[in-house]
């Protein structure tokens, strides 16, 4: 099982950034893929970026993407989601999840399905307001 710690959460102002930070237990060695979650009160949790970690292949919902960038540092066993242009829509608990080792390397919007993942993290805040 992964251990994920997440960091990096704030209140900002709309179209301020922000980068969040997942520092993973394992990393290194294997195939994982690599998620990044949302969840604001009162609403479904929803896929935001994932990436496969050997590969590299990532995917975005629609809702984020030209805005987000999700990326790895293997020698800190760290995944970061950088956001820019923040909006208030982007307020919510983030949440980093895992699966791994496995054997897919390509991305697809299927990924960002809760079900693909096995190891959570408890999340940082985001708070945008305008």
């Amino acid at each position: 099982q992964v251990q994920l710690v997440e960091s990096g959460g704030g209140s900002v102002q709309a179209g301020e950034s922000l980068t969040l930070s997942c520092v993973a237990s394992e990393y290194t060695g294997s195939n994982y893929l690599m998620g990044w979650f949302r969840q604001a009160p009162g609403k479904e949790r929803e896929g935001v970026a994932a990436m496969y970690t050997t590969s590299g292949s990532t995917v975005y919902a629609a809702s984020v993407k030209g805005r987000f960038t999700i990326s790895q540092d293997t020698s800190k066993n760290t995944l970061y989601l950088q956001m820019n242009n923040l909006q208030p829509d982007d307020t919510g608990n983030y949440i980093c999840a895992a699966d791994g080792p496995i054997r897919s390397t390509l991305a697809t919007m299927t990924t960002l399905l809760e079900g693909n993942y096995n190891d959570w993290g408890r999340g940082t805040q985001v708070t945008v307001s305008t």
